[in-house]
């Protein structure tokens, strides 16, 4: 008997319980979709995390205030503010580090209350210098950013995010260039919008900020002397990590810390890299986790078509029986049996990659986030269905074709 014969007996032997059929395969289907549905999300939400790092900028190297044995406050995370980075520790990394930093942003960061007419609204204010646009990718939509010389003259000039415009003025697409508006009842005139950005990978309006010179934030909105981060764009990929060894190096300098470093550093510097890298880790380790209890399915739904699978053999002695004895082997039987198995599997897995698709797809609409299925995922899914048919059909097909014809035709 040839593979096709095979094949059609075993199709006409299933078919005759479709139901019984299409329950044994159930398990299968909910196994293989949530596995799909699990690394589509996890896979998704690595690669957000991923893109809204890089939106950040290109090479981008933070120093955070407060180093490992320190509390950090609302600025750096922690008990109370560490204030121990100026506007001098960014301009001393400007210009004594020309070989691996091509540009510094310092950033002064906190909440304010901004108004226009009788319209007020709760937001973030950023005041920085020119650089920040090339460092975080802050690209304009209308007017211009912040110059050197509003930094220089402490003017009270702004740039907003379209979330703040929609507040203040009832629409993203309105102009409010040119328009005056209050931070935290200090006057300042609006010269620029930047371009839309949308949802971070942790749910953040990129676009609800509003931008103003750092000295200007410094002294006239939140009185205060030191910067909430640096912001420095290292000269290229393979400088980062330089860059990272030589800024640690000059602040320690510049502070006067001494060994053991870095217990002993009141800073801390992260590179992009490093960054992305820990958040990658930790997805992949949830979405591991995740499939690998939805595997769990995939097991139970084996042991469910080993069940079947014996029971059909059970049904079926006698017809086992007489077709050996008109000639069957029992590789024949063998063959036959395990082809069933592998259909009732392979089917299930097939239709699982549509449903996982389809709850991928719709689990990411409702939590607001992407979704990715790759076609490696797919194929693995549908190679471990058909691994599992085959491994759990191995000892009903193998006791199919162990029977005694003479005892499976007086079988009763």
């Amino acid at each position: 008997m040839n593979l096709w014969e095979s094949l059609r007996i075993a199709l006409r032997a299933l078919g005759r319980n479709k139901m019984r059929t299409g329950l044994t395969m159930l398990g299968m289907i909910i196994g293989v979709g949530a596995v799909i549905t699990m690394v589509a999300l996890g896979a998704g939400a690595t690669k957000r995390v991923t893109e809204s790092i890089s939106a950040l900028g290109t090479n981008l190297v933070m120093v955070f205030p407060g180093g490992q044995g320190q509390h950090r406050g609302p600025l750096g995370g922690g008990g109370g503010p560490v204030m121990n980075l100026t506007e001098k520790d960014a301009d001393a990394i400007r210009r004594r580090l020309p070989e691996t930093v091509a540009a510094v942003a310092p950033v002064a960061r906190g909440g304010v209350s901004v108004k226009i007419g009788n319209r007020s609204y709760d937001t973030t204010l950023t005041g920085t210098n020119a650089d920040y646009r090339r460092v975080n990718n802050a690209d304009i939509a209308r007017g211009r950013f912040i110059t050197p010389s509003d930094v220089e003259g402490r003017l009270k000039v702004a740039v907003v995010g379209t979330t703040v415009v929609e507040e203040l003025l009832g629409s993203r697409t309105a102009n409010p260039i040119g328009l005056y508006m209050q931070i935290n009842r200090v006057p300042f005139r609006i010269v620029g919008v930047l371009k839309t950005k949308g949802s971070a990978a942790f749910g953040q309006d990129q676009d609800d900020m509003v931008i103003v010179p750092v000295s200007t934030a410094l002294r006239r909105v939140f009185n205060r002397d030191f910067l909430s981060t640096i912001n420095v764009e290292a000269t290229s990929k393979e400088t980062m990590d330089l860059a990272v060894e030589q800024i640690s190096r000059l602040l320690r300098q510049r502070h006067r810390l001494r060994p053991p470093y870095p217990d002993n550093d009141d800073f801390s510097v992260r590179n992009q890299t490093g960054v992305i890298e820990a958040m990658q880790t930790a997805t992949g380790t949830m979405t591991s986790l995740l499939a690998g209890i939805a595997v769990v399915s995939l097991v139970v739904g084996g042991i469910g078509i080993m069940n079947i699978m014996l029971v059909s053999v059970s049904e079926r002695t006698r017809e086992i029986g007489l077709r050996k004895a008109v000639g069957a082997t029992n590789r024949d039987l063998l063959l036959q049996f395990i082809i069933e198995s592998c259909v009732i599997a392979l089917v299930g897995g097939l239709v699982g990659v549509g449903l996982g698709a389809l709850g991928a797809h719709f689990l990411g609409e409702l939590l607001q986030t992407s979704s990715v299925i790759s076609p490696r995922s797919v194929m693995q899914a549908v190679m471990v269905s058909a691994t599992v048919g085959l491994f759990f059909g191995i000892y009903p097909a193998h006791k199919a074709s162990r029977l005694n014809p003479i005892e499976a035709l007086r079988y009763e």
